[in-house]
């Protein structure tokens, strides 16, 4: 089998690194497949890089130019299905598709309503499946006008790394000046309003009394970072929290904290909260969107009110003061992310998929 992976998007997010791991492992299943992706991408790099075959297309083409790329790249027939990988990619796929019988596949992401649109809603209505991340994505898109009987789940997944000894975890936290004394709070994404950083930053000043070694790692870059830094100067935690802006190696985050704190407000799913616990990281979480699919509370993790700093920094004292509690959660979220959320059964559910579209 050949898919056309399609991602067009120019940064690198999770979306992204869902598509690398899912051509992986299909090369690694005997499936030849390629990429269709923006020139210079992050993606485009680290795909050609691992031995994926890439077409590129320049970030100044409009959707339909991409389009007719696409098209090029269909014309000899060797293509069996292809996945749009996100949003950008939908529209130039579904162009290339007007007139040709090949299965398209959508993966969604978001929890936005579909747009009503009418050419919005035919990309949709054209997918012989909608790939969605969590129920909660499935629910939003039935809900706004996708065809239920097209939506799929398929949980999104990350590596099973193996467990650092100790040395490397020590040499994780020196990285950025941490004292091996020091209690290590760490969030990893984009640096937006709806990421929630803000609810930990103001957690952390409520912790700092009881725990005055206690710090914050924040892994990631964006357009909120100056409000954020002036938060913390204002809350008097300016010098225990680390802005580490955007880091290659993610893994030396994971290796260099105590405790997780995913605060989005808006998610889909949450890569960054699987890799934590994957690393065996016990992880706090907000109640609400598809976390809960993730987080059996006060077993594979620990669950808050959505910006409440107190509840925040109480499940923290709570991992903090208590290490054999903390490690029972660790542990469990490891084991649930290695059985639910792996890459390996993402690659898996999402071949299956091909396979049922292609009959």
């Amino acid at each position: 089998m050949i898919p056309l992976i399609v991602d067009l998007e120019t940064e690198w997010r999770g979306g992204q690194n869902q598509a690398l791991l899912l051509l992986k492992g299909l090369y690694e299943r005997g499936h030849a497949a390629e990429l269709v992706a923006t020139h210079g991408s992050s993606l485009s790099h680290r795909a050609k890089k691992a031995g994926i075959y890439v077409h590129s297309v320049s970030r100044r083409m409009t959707r339909l130019a991409a389009a007719a790329n696409i098209r090029s790249v269909l014309a000899d027939g060797r293509i069996d299905v292809v996945h749009a990988n996100e949003a950008h990619a939908v529209t130039a796929a579904w162009l290339a598709l007007r007139n040709r019988s090949l299965p398209f596949i959508v993966s969604r992401r978001v929890g936005f309503p579909l747009g009503k649109g009418r050419i919005a809603q035919s990309r949709y209505r054209r997918a012989d499946c909608i790939l969605a991340n969590s129920r909660w994505v499935a629910d939003q898109a039935i809900a706004s006008g996708a065809p239920a009987e097209k939506v799929r789940v398929v949980y999104e997944g990350v590596e099973i790394p193996t467990l650092p000894p100790a040395d490397v975890k020590e040499a994780a936290r020196k990285h950025w000046a941490l004292k091996q004394s020091d209690r290590v709070l760490g969030c990893v994404g984009a640096l937006q309003k709806d990421k929630g950083q803000e609810w930990v930053i103001r957690s952390l000043a409520n912790l700092r009394p009881e725990f005055p070694d206690c710090k914050l790692l924040v892994a990631g870059e964006g357009e909120y970072r100056q409000t954020l830094e002036a938060l913390a100067g204002d809350l008097n935690v300016r010098d225990a929290v680390i802005f580490a802006g955007f880091v290659k190696d993610i893994s030396a985050v994971y290796q260099a904290i105590d405790i997780f704190v995913f605060p989005s407000l808006f998610e889909g799913l949450g890569t960054s909260l699987l890799s934590a616990m994957s690393y065996a990281v016990p992880s706090i979480t907000f109640f609400g969107c598809a976390l809960g699919e993730i987080v059996e509370n006060g077993q594979s993790g620990l669950q808050v009110e959505a910006k409440n700093c107190t509840q925040i920094a109480a499940a923290a004292a709570r991992l903090l003061r208590d290490l054999d509690f903390a490690q029972r959660i660790a542990q469990a979220g490891r084991a649930r992310v290695s059985q639910h959320f792996s890459a390996e059964h993402m690659v898996q559910e999402t071949l299956k998929v091909y396979e049922e579209v292609l009959g």
